[in-house]
């Protein structure tokens, strides 16, 4: 398999990226914070933070889930100056749903990190990029590289299964992240970098796809070496995973008299840090301290899936006596909004709400 790849042609190399963008200049997918390559040639730049707020949001998380989220803060903070001047509880409660909490924490430190240092303005090298709050290596090369059309090498997971096809890398990942990172940088043009970038990543996501790749209208489907011997589908190898060990905790869900409900904030780090949420205990199995004397009733169990765990919470639901809670504050029924909440105290709330609503 391996005189496949070592007997390409050796000006191949040097035509792939023109190749890439003929084909990304025709199929360029449309985003709301893509700058496309027609209006990039009319001389439009693509807009920083909007490039830096996109890129943050899609860490992990899908183009379809993070569409509506990206359309929402942009229309609400335009400017990196806006959302830099935002209250901290206000960007949290919208990014409620999507997940990896200190990803919006890390915008707020981002954010005003820009405005405080760098007078509102994103530094346009991945060097600079890297002495923000929040942003790493990958993220670093992204903005450079749609931003500013720096020749910054941009890997992500589209990319690593485009490069490990193309050069048949049968190195299992993550061991084979070194020599993809290495291979995708050959590639990488001195000029319309971030279109290349873009280009790479649209490859992967639409043509090149983990099941299932349309080889016959990919426009590296002859240089491929993967495809040359007939194993395209197989790439890229994965390192089997550990499975995923399973905490257990309790959530306390209650109201009191006037329809107020019990909430906290989560403290700023750990998992759903800064989020609002019921006062609950600690996910090591051992139980815990109700947050105030009631009548608690069990009412079922929610799971939810976090990065490196399962959860099971075991859900209490309670119409509260006149008093203060231990834990926790009570707010105004007309300032609660089960929207704030990350999802997994949103599973809790659906299991709660009909009975607090009914007793």
């Amino acid at each position: 398999m391996r005189d496949v790849a070592e007997n390409l042609p050796d000006m191949l190399p040097d035509l792939l990226p023109d190749m890439l963008l003929a084909w990304y200049d025709r199929n360029a997918r449309i985003m709301p914070w893509r700058t496309p390559p027609s209006q990039k040639q009319a001389g439009v730049r693509p807009d920083p933070y909007r490039v830096w707020l996109s890129e943050v949001m899609l860490q992990q998380t899908t183009v379809a889930a993070v569409r509506d989220y990206f359309t929402r803060f942009t229309a609400r903070w335009p400017t990196v100056a806006d959302l830099a001047a935002a209250d901290d509880a206000d960007v949290m409660a919208e990014w409620a749903g999507l997940g990896y909490y200190a990803r919006a924490r890390n915008l707020l430190s981002c954010s005003r990190a820009v405005v405080r240092d760098h007078g509102g303005m994103f530094p346009a090298t991945r060097d600079g990029l890297l002495t923000l709050p929040g942003i790493g290596p990958y993220t670093a090369a992204a903005i450079a590289s749609i931003a500013y059309d720096e020749p910054a090498t941009v890997v992500d997971g589209n990319v690593e299964r485009v490069i490990s096809r193309l050069r048949l890398v049968t190195i299992p990942l993550p061991a084979s992240k070194p020599e993809l990172t290495r291979l995708a940088a050959e590639l990488t043009p001195p000029s319309r970098a971030g279109d290349y970038a873009q280009a790479i990543m649209d490859l992967g996501a639409t043509i090149c796809t983990p099941r299932s790749p349309a080889c016959g209208i990919c426009p590296w489907r002859d240089p491929c070496a993967a495809r040359a011997a007939g194993v395209q589908a197989e790439l890229p190898r994965k390192s089997p995973k550990a499975a995923k060990p399973t905490r257990q905790g309790t959530i306390w869900i209650a109201r009191d008299g006037r329809g107020a409900w019990l909430v906290e904030r989560r403290p700023d780090k750990g998992l759903l840090g800064g989020m609002l949420g019921f006062p609950g205990s600690p996910w090591d199995g051992a139980g815990g301290t109700a947050p105030v004397t009631a009548d608690w009733q069990t009412l079922g169990e929610v799971r939810h899936t976090f990065t490196h765990f399962h959860l099971i919470l075991t859900v209490l639901a309670a119409r509260l006596p006149a008093l203060n809670p231990e834990r926790g504050y009570l707010l105004p029924d007309p300032d609660f909004r089960p929207g704030d909440l990350p999802t997994v105290m949103r599973k809790a709330y659906d299991v709660a709400s009909v009975f607090l609503t009914d007793h």
